[in-house]
Protein backbone atom coordinates (compact mmCIF):
# COMPACT_ATOMS: atom_id res chain seq x y z
CA UNK A 1 0.00 0.00 0.00
CA UNK A 2 1.35 2.82 -0.91
CA UNK A 3 1.69 5.67 1.84
CA UNK A 4 -0.29 8.73 2.67
CA UNK A 5 2.28 10.84 1.52
CA UNK A 6 2.29 9.49 -2.06
CA UNK A 7 -1.07 9.39 -2.13
CA UNK A 8 -1.87 12.67 -1.81
CA UNK A 9 -0.06 16.06 -1.65
CA UNK A 10 0.31 17.13 2.00
CA UNK A 11 -1.43 20.37 3.07
CA UNK A 12 0.53 22.73 4.35
CA UNK A 13 -2.01 25.26 4.91
CA UNK A 14 -3.34 25.80 8.12
CA UNK A 15 -7.29 24.94 8.81
CA UNK A 16 -10.08 26.93 10.17
CA UNK A 17 -11.70 24.96 13.05
CA UNK A 18 -14.06 25.52 15.77
CA UNK A 19 -12.81 24.97 19.55
CA UNK A 20 -13.72 26.14 22.83
CA UNK A 21 -11.87 25.45 25.99
CA UNK A 22 -14.55 25.79 28.87
CA UNK A 23 -17.90 24.79 29.48
CA UNK A 24 -20.58 27.71 28.77
CA UNK A 25 -22.52 29.86 26.65
CA UNK A 26 -22.30 30.14 22.79
CA UNK A 27 -19.51 32.68 23.48
CA UNK A 28 -17.12 29.52 24.67
CA UNK A 29 -17.05 29.28 20.79
CA UNK A 30 -13.97 30.60 18.87
CA UNK A 31 -12.66 29.95 15.49
CA UNK A 32 -9.00 29.33 15.57
CA UNK A 33 -6.62 27.79 13.14
CA UNK A 34 -4.30 24.90 13.51
CA UNK A 35 -2.10 22.38 11.76
CA UNK A 36 -4.20 19.87 9.54
CA UNK A 37 -4.74 16.47 11.50
CA UNK A 38 -2.99 13.55 9.72
CA UNK A 39 -4.54 10.03 9.61
CA UNK A 40 -3.57 7.13 11.35
CA UNK A 41 -3.53 3.64 9.46
CA UNK A 42 -6.85 3.31 9.48
CA UNK A 43 -8.12 6.51 9.66
CA UNK A 44 -8.82 9.07 6.44
CA UNK A 45 -8.08 12.65 6.53
CA UNK A 46 -11.13 14.37 4.82
CA UNK A 47 -11.55 17.73 3.31
CA UNK A 48 -14.80 18.73 5.18
CA UNK A 49 -17.52 20.64 3.05
CA UNK A 50 -20.42 20.38 5.72
CA UNK A 51 -21.13 19.73 9.33
CA UNK A 52 -24.45 18.51 11.03
CA UNK A 53 -25.82 20.17 14.23
CA UNK A 54 -27.31 18.33 16.78
CA UNK A 55 -29.13 19.04 19.94
CA UNK A 56 -26.18 16.63 21.62
CA UNK A 57 -23.70 19.77 20.47
CA UNK A 58 -24.67 22.48 22.83
CA UNK A 59 -25.73 20.26 25.43
CA UNK A 60 -22.13 18.90 25.67
CA UNK A 61 -20.46 22.72 25.42
CA UNK A 62 -22.72 23.44 28.26
CA UNK A 63 -21.09 20.59 30.14
CA UNK A 64 -24.44 18.82 30.34
CA UNK A 65 -25.03 15.14 29.49
CA UNK A 66 -22.63 12.15 28.90
CA UNK A 67 -20.16 13.17 26.25
CA UNK A 68 -19.56 16.23 28.57
CA UNK A 69 -17.92 13.66 30.82
CA UNK A 70 -15.86 11.70 28.27
CA UNK A 71 -14.38 15.28 27.23
CA UNK A 72 -14.34 17.47 29.88
CA UNK A 73 -10.54 16.66 30.62
CA UNK A 74 -9.88 16.74 27.34
CA UNK A 75 -10.22 20.42 26.61
CA UNK A 76 -9.88 22.55 24.08
CA UNK A 77 -12.39 20.64 22.49
CA UNK A 78 -13.28 20.76 18.86
CA UNK A 79 -17.16 19.50 18.37
CA UNK A 80 -19.09 17.98 15.86
CA UNK A 81 -20.30 14.08 15.30
CA UNK A 82 -21.49 14.79 11.79
CA UNK A 83 -20.06 15.48 8.66
CA UNK A 84 -19.78 15.05 5.01
CA UNK A 85 -17.05 15.72 2.97
CA UNK A 86 -14.28 14.67 -0.04
CA UNK A 87 -11.51 12.17 1.17
CA UNK A 88 -7.96 13.38 0.40
CA UNK A 89 -5.61 10.99 2.21
CA UNK A 90 -5.77 7.12 3.89
CA UNK A 91 -3.98 5.43 6.12
CA UNK A 92 -2.11 2.56 5.47
CA UNK A 93 -4.34 -0.13 6.23
CA UNK A 94 -7.55 1.44 4.57
CA UNK A 95 -8.41 -0.27 1.23
CA UNK A 96 -12.42 0.35 1.33
CA UNK A 97 -11.89 4.31 0.42
CA UNK A 98 -9.46 6.65 -2.01
CA UNK A 99 -8.62 9.88 -2.52
CA UNK A 100 -12.03 12.01 -4.11
CA UNK A 101 -14.44 9.60 -2.15
CA UNK A 102 -17.71 11.53 -1.41
CA UNK A 103 -18.83 10.75 2.35
CA UNK A 104 -20.40 11.22 5.13
CA UNK A 105 -20.60 9.89 9.06
CA UNK A 106 -21.30 10.40 12.30
CA UNK A 107 -17.50 10.49 13.38
CA UNK A 108 -15.48 10.45 16.58
CA UNK A 109 -18.36 9.72 18.83
CA UNK A 110 -18.85 10.31 21.95
CA UNK A 111 -15.30 11.85 23.03
CA UNK A 112 -13.78 12.87 19.78
CA UNK A 113 -15.63 15.04 17.64
CA UNK A 114 -13.85 17.18 15.33
CA UNK A 115 -16.81 17.74 12.63
CA UNK A 116 -16.95 21.48 12.76
CA UNK A 117 -13.51 21.58 10.87
CA UNK A 118 -12.43 22.36 7.67
CA UNK A 119 -10.57 18.83 7.82
CA UNK A 120 -11.60 15.94 9.88
CA UNK A 121 -9.73 12.59 10.09
CA UNK A 122 -12.11 10.06 10.75
CA UNK A 123 -12.06 5.94 10.80
CA UNK A 124 -12.76 4.35 7.62
CA UNK A 125 -15.40 2.38 9.30
CA UNK A 126 -17.39 5.19 10.08
CA UNK A 127 -18.12 6.67 6.84
CA UNK A 128 -20.37 6.12 3.94
CA UNK A 129 -20.19 6.76 0.35
CA UNK A 130 -22.52 10.18 -0.04
CA UNK A 131 -25.16 9.10 -3.57
CA UNK A 132 -24.19 11.28 -6.06
CA UNK A 133 -27.69 13.02 -6.10
CA UNK A 134 -27.17 14.72 -2.74
CA UNK A 135 -24.88 17.72 -2.24
CA UNK A 136 -21.79 17.17 0.14
CA UNK A 137 -23.48 20.19 2.85
CA UNK A 138 -26.60 18.71 2.68
CA UNK A 139 -24.89 15.22 3.34
CA UNK A 140 -23.78 16.14 6.70
CA UNK A 141 -27.24 16.30 8.04
CA UNK A 142 -27.88 12.64 7.56
CA UNK A 143 -25.90 10.88 10.18
CA UNK A 144 -26.58 11.31 13.37
CA UNK A 145 -30.28 12.33 12.97
CA UNK A 146 -31.38 9.64 10.57
CA UNK A 147 -29.01 6.79 12.74
CA UNK A 148 -31.09 7.85 15.83
CA UNK A 149 -33.87 7.41 13.57
CA UNK A 150 -33.26 4.35 12.47
CA UNK A 151 -31.74 2.52 15.26
CA UNK A 152 -34.77 3.76 17.08
CA UNK A 153 -37.78 2.55 14.96
CA UNK A 154 -36.26 -1.00 13.67
CA UNK A 155 -33.34 -2.27 16.44
CA UNK A 156 -35.55 -0.76 19.75
CA UNK A 157 -39.16 -0.71 18.40
CA UNK A 158 -39.13 -3.19 15.51
CA UNK A 159 -41.18 -1.38 13.39
CA UNK A 160 -43.52 -3.37 11.05
CA UNK A 161 -45.37 -2.99 7.99
CA UNK A 162 -49.03 -2.35 8.89
CA UNK A 163 -48.09 -0.48 12.54
CA UNK A 164 -49.40 2.31 13.95
CA UNK A 165 -46.53 4.73 15.21
CA UNK A 166 -47.26 8.18 17.06
CA UNK A 167 -43.81 10.28 16.36
CA UNK A 168 -43.09 13.70 18.20
CA UNK A 169 -41.82 16.47 16.76
CA UNK A 170 -42.19 14.95 13.42
CA UNK A 171 -40.88 18.12 11.50
CA UNK A 172 -37.22 18.00 13.29
CA UNK A 173 -33.86 16.51 12.43
CA UNK A 174 -34.54 13.20 13.93
CA UNK A 175 -38.49 13.24 13.26
CA UNK A 176 -38.61 14.24 9.68
CA UNK A 177 -36.10 11.34 8.95
CA UNK A 178 -37.83 8.88 11.22
CA UNK A 179 -41.52 9.92 9.37
CA UNK A 180 -40.09 8.93 6.22
CA UNK A 181 -38.46 5.71 7.42
CA UNK A 182 -41.58 4.34 8.66
CA UNK A 183 -43.45 5.26 5.79
CA UNK A 184 -41.07 3.63 3.64
CA UNK A 185 -41.52 0.46 6.33
CA UNK A 186 -45.34 0.58 5.35
CA UNK A 187 -46.51 2.18 8.58
CA UNK A 188 -49.62 4.52 9.48
CA UNK A 189 -47.68 7.86 10.92
CA UNK A 190 -49.09 10.17 12.93
CA UNK A 191 -46.76 13.05 14.14
CA UNK A 192 -47.01 16.03 16.28
CA UNK A 193 -45.63 19.52 15.11
CA UNK A 194 -46.73 23.20 14.87
CA UNK A 195 -49.37 24.25 12.80
CA UNK A 196 -46.50 26.10 10.37
CA UNK A 197 -45.29 22.67 9.77
CA UNK A 198 -48.37 20.75 8.90
CA UNK A 199 -47.80 21.12 5.52
CA UNK A 200 -44.57 20.12 5.58
CA UNK A 201 -45.23 16.84 7.29
CA UNK A 202 -48.16 15.98 4.61
CA UNK A 203 -46.03 16.65 2.00
CA UNK A 204 -43.46 13.99 2.97
CA UNK A 205 -46.84 11.42 3.26
CA UNK A 206 -47.75 11.53 7.12
CA UNK A 207 -51.39 10.29 7.19
CA UNK A 208 -52.12 12.20 10.38
CA UNK A 209 -50.61 15.58 11.75
CA UNK A 210 -51.41 16.83 15.24
CA UNK A 211 -51.04 20.44 16.59
CA UNK A 212 -49.56 19.80 19.88
CA UNK A 213 -50.63 23.33 20.99
CA UNK A 214 -54.21 22.68 20.79
CA UNK A 215 -54.58 18.83 21.02
CA UNK A 216 -53.70 15.90 23.65
CA UNK A 217 -52.06 12.85 22.26
CA UNK A 218 -53.39 11.12 24.76
CA UNK A 219 -57.48 11.93 24.02
CA UNK A 220 -56.99 11.53 20.25
CA UNK A 221 -54.79 8.12 19.69
CA UNK A 222 -54.87 4.81 21.34
CA UNK A 223 -54.06 1.43 20.79
CA UNK A 224 -50.41 2.35 19.31
CA UNK A 225 -47.72 0.15 18.49
CA UNK A 226 -45.29 2.43 18.21
CA UNK A 227 -44.26 6.16 19.99
CA UNK A 228 -41.49 7.73 18.93
CA UNK A 229 -40.56 10.39 21.64
CA UNK A 230 -38.12 13.46 20.48
CA UNK A 231 -39.40 15.59 23.16
CA UNK A 232 -39.33 13.82 26.67
CA UNK A 233 -40.74 15.29 29.81
CA UNK A 234 -44.11 15.64 30.04
CA UNK A 235 -44.99 14.31 26.53
CA UNK A 236 -43.30 11.22 27.14
CA UNK A 237 -45.01 10.40 29.82
CA UNK A 238 -48.70 11.26 28.53
CA UNK A 239 -47.74 9.17 25.27
CA UNK A 240 -47.95 6.04 27.32
CA UNK A 241 -51.63 6.35 27.58
CA UNK A 242 -51.70 6.61 23.55
CA UNK A 243 -50.22 2.51 23.60
CA UNK A 244 -52.07 -0.26 22.82
CA UNK A 245 -51.50 -3.37 25.12
CA UNK A 246 -48.11 -4.62 23.05
CA UNK A 247 -47.38 -1.41 22.55
CA UNK A 248 -44.01 0.26 23.26
CA UNK A 249 -42.28 3.53 23.65
CA UNK A 250 -38.72 4.98 22.90
CA UNK A 251 -37.46 7.82 24.48
CA UNK A 252 -34.68 9.79 23.00
CA UNK A 253 -33.96 12.78 25.64
CA UNK A 254 -31.38 10.80 28.09
CA UNK A 255 -32.34 13.59 30.94
CA UNK A 256 -36.13 12.30 31.38
CA UNK A 257 -35.81 8.43 30.10
CA UNK A 258 -35.21 6.91 33.86
CA UNK A 259 -38.46 8.86 34.78
CA UNK A 260 -40.54 8.14 31.59
CA UNK A 261 -39.43 4.74 31.82
CA UNK A 262 -40.42 3.91 35.22
CA UNK A 263 -43.94 5.79 34.76
CA UNK A 264 -44.29 2.94 31.94
CA UNK A 265 -43.14 -0.11 34.65
CA UNK A 266 -45.81 0.99 36.68
CA UNK A 267 -48.57 1.43 34.05
CA UNK A 268 -47.52 -2.36 33.00
CA UNK A 269 -46.05 -1.09 29.63
CA UNK A 270 -43.10 -1.02 27.82
CA UNK A 271 -40.78 2.27 27.62
CA UNK A 272 -37.03 1.80 26.55
CA UNK A 273 -34.08 5.18 26.02
CA UNK A 274 -31.63 4.50 23.53
CA UNK A 275 -28.25 6.42 22.96
CA UNK A 276 -27.62 6.13 18.87
CA UNK A 277 -24.12 4.52 17.72
CA UNK A 278 -22.11 4.97 14.52
CA UNK A 279 -22.84 2.41 11.93
CA UNK A 280 -21.75 2.57 8.51
CA UNK A 281 -23.64 -0.16 7.09
CA UNK A 282 -26.46 1.47 8.50
CA UNK A 283 -25.75 4.61 6.77
CA UNK A 284 -25.46 2.69 3.10
CA UNK A 285 -28.39 1.46 3.55
CA UNK A 286 -30.17 5.20 4.47
CA UNK A 287 -28.20 6.55 1.25
CA UNK A 288 -29.76 3.96 -0.65
CA UNK A 289 -33.14 5.14 0.44
CA UNK A 290 -31.83 8.79 -0.62
CA UNK A 291 -30.63 7.98 -3.93
CA UNK A 292 -33.63 6.35 -4.62
CA UNK A 293 -35.83 8.80 -3.80
CA UNK A 294 -37.38 7.32 -0.75
CA UNK A 295 -36.08 10.02 1.52
CA UNK A 296 -35.48 13.62 1.32
CA UNK A 297 -33.06 15.81 3.64
CA UNK A 298 -34.50 18.57 4.89
CA UNK A 299 -31.78 21.73 5.27
CA UNK A 300 -33.66 24.63 7.46
CA UNK A 301 -30.47 26.87 7.51
CA UNK A 302 -26.87 26.72 6.65
CA UNK A 303 -24.04 28.93 8.51
CA UNK A 304 -20.58 29.59 8.06
CA UNK A 305 -18.23 28.49 9.89
CA UNK A 306 -17.81 31.88 11.79
CA UNK A 307 -21.29 31.84 12.48
CA UNK A 308 -21.36 28.86 14.69
CA UNK A 309 -22.57 30.57 18.00
CA UNK A 310 -25.61 31.91 15.32
CA UNK A 311 -25.70 28.33 14.76
CA UNK A 312 -26.09 27.42 18.26
CA UNK A 313 -28.24 30.32 19.24
CA UNK A 314 -30.87 28.32 16.53
CA UNK A 315 -30.22 25.26 17.60
CA UNK A 316 -30.71 25.81 21.16
CA UNK A 317 -33.92 27.28 20.82
CA UNK A 318 -35.74 24.25 19.14
CA UNK A 319 -38.46 24.25 15.86
CA UNK A 320 -35.97 23.69 13.79
CA UNK A 321 -37.66 21.91 10.49
CA UNK A 322 -35.57 19.49 9.58
CA UNK A 323 -31.59 20.25 9.89
CA UNK A 324 -28.87 23.21 10.69
CA UNK A 325 -25.71 22.47 9.18
CA UNK A 326 -22.06 24.50 8.93
CA UNK A 327 -20.44 25.12 5.28
CA UNK A 328 -17.20 24.11 6.43
CA UNK A 329 -15.24 25.65 3.11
Amino acid sequence: MESIMEQSNPITEPMRHVVYDQFGERDVLKVIQSEVPEPEADQVLIRVHGAGLNPIDWKTRKGLGFAARQIENSLPWTPGYDMAGEVVAVGEEVTTLSPGDRVMGMIGFPSSGGGYSQYAVAGADELAIVPDELDLVAASGVPLAALTAWQALFEVAKLESGQKILIHAGAGGVGHFAVQFALERGAHVIATASANNRDFLAGLGVHEVIDYHTTDVGEECYGLDVVLDLVGGEAGKRSLHTLGEHGVLVTIPTVTADEIISTAESMGLRAHGMTVRPDAFHLDEIAELIEDGDVKVHIDRTFPLEQVADAHELLEGGHVRGKLVLDCR
